[in-house]
């Protein structure tokens, strides 16, 4: 009788860095503007990086055909989306749905960044912490000097900074408006996102969903970029478990990536045109290893220590620097880039194109035509951008 021979599976593809930069680019909506809400662009791209208030406005302009500040602006007054610490401990702006699913899913982020400070916390009943402080945010919004003020009457040899940062851990703590709306300014005030929002939190869910979800938005991915862009550890188990409803490939270092098997793949050379993230952006943060939009000899350039400059991408790589003035009293409003590597003519036409339409909708004020600067964009040395 003949004896079957086993066949093994065949090797799994291997995706360039540009192959990889042309899958999430499409999946982050910077391929072509796409024509979506901004709070179903927020709920598809699981939140923005909000460090500051003003870039969640720059991500959705980079991304959505028509975008003008008020339509987020209006969702942050409604309560539709809200800032919130979440993924790597840093606050982003979620929907309202994902800040009371999210949160809850990463605390585990939260409880190591508590751990740091426990020798300031050294007698501090944690669990009366967090009761106080929530009957006491949910009283009123508070600043986080209050907080500090707060339950240093409560433990007054425990150190300040990290009686807030306690509070913070073990609260789901919202910034509320008008602080992060286009247009107006408030300093931080903190309540809590169920009193925020006016529902309770959602049980920690699965993380199944949000690796799915992940995928859609930053694939193909490793185990490792999924942990990076999370904060959590321990993922492997997660993956494994829904491997089978996924399709695997290595990178050029033979790392293996996994993927929705009907999400988009173009190829490697489709156009990707310019587009101006700000600091901090999610395409720039979303895995371990981001080579497929920062080359190697560009890494560490968008920013220097706690400093970080807005990126451009040309042909779907960072390739320059930017920032914007905001001009007045007669000054123009102005973009200033900083090249990174050299542009060609056309590439610099369309880099001078594409902000002139930022300086249009984010301060009305551009004059500049196409492939014209109109005294509204320039092009720097790097040491015009100083510290």
């Amino acid at each position: 009788m003949a004896v079957k021979k086993k066949t093994s599976a065949a090797p799994a593809a291997v995706l360039s860095p540009r192959a990889l930069g042309r899958a999430t680019l499409e999946r982050q909506l910077l391929l072509r503007r796409a024509v979506m809400s901004a709070e179903d662009a927020v709920r598809h791209l699981v939140g923005l990086q909000a460090q500051n208030t003003k870039p969640p406005y720059f991500q959705l302009l980079a991304r959505l055909e028509g975008f003008e500040p008020d339509r987020l602006a209006a969702l942050m007054e409604s309560r539709r989306v809200v800032r919130i610490v979440t993924l790597r401990s840093t606050i982003h702006t979620h929907t309202a749905d994902d800040a009371l699913t999210l949160r809850p899913l990463v605390q585990e982020a939260r409880d190591r960044e508590l751990r740091i400070f426990r020798k300031g916390l050294v007698g501090v009943d944690l669990d009366r912490l967090r009761d106080l402080g929530r009957v006491y945010v949910e009283e009123a919004p508070r600043t986080p000097k209050e907080i500090r003020e707060r339950l240093l009457t409560e433990w007054p040899d425990a150190d300040p900074q990290a009686l807030g940062t306690a509070a913070r851990c073990l609260l789901p703590l919202v910034q509320v408006t008008p602080r992060g709306v286009w247009g107006k300014s408030g300093q931080v005030a903190l309540t809590t996102a169920e009193h925020w929002l006016d529902r309770p939190s959602a049980p920690v869910p699965p993380p199944d969903g949000t690796v799915l979800r992940y995928l859609a938005a930053f694939g193909p991915a490793s185990v490792k970029d999924m942990q990076s862009w999370a904060g959590l550890t321990r993922l492997r188990e997660v993956f494994e478990r829904l491997r089978p409803q996924l399709v695997t490939f290595r990178d050029e270092n033979g790392v293996e990536l996994f993927d929705l098997p009907d999400a988009p793949r173009p190829d490697e050379d489709t156009p990707a045109p310019p587009r101006f993230l700000p600091e901090f952006d999610n395409v720039l943060l979303g895995h371990a290893d981001r080579t497929r939009v920062i080359p190697p000899p560009l890494k560490g350039r968008n920013g220097v220590g706690n400093q970080a400059y807005g990126s451009v991408l040309v042909d779907g790589f960072l390739a320059a620097i930017w920032r914007l003035e905001a001009g007045g009293a007669g000054t123009p409003a102005t973009v200033t880039v900083q090249e990174l590597r050299p542009f060609t003519a056309a590439e610099r036409d369309e880099v001078t194109d594409e902000a002139v339409a930022l300086l249009s909708v984010m301060t009305k004020t551009a004059t500049g035509g196409a492939g014209s600067n109109g005294g509204d964009v320039r092009f720097a040395s790097f040491v015009d951008f100083g510290d």
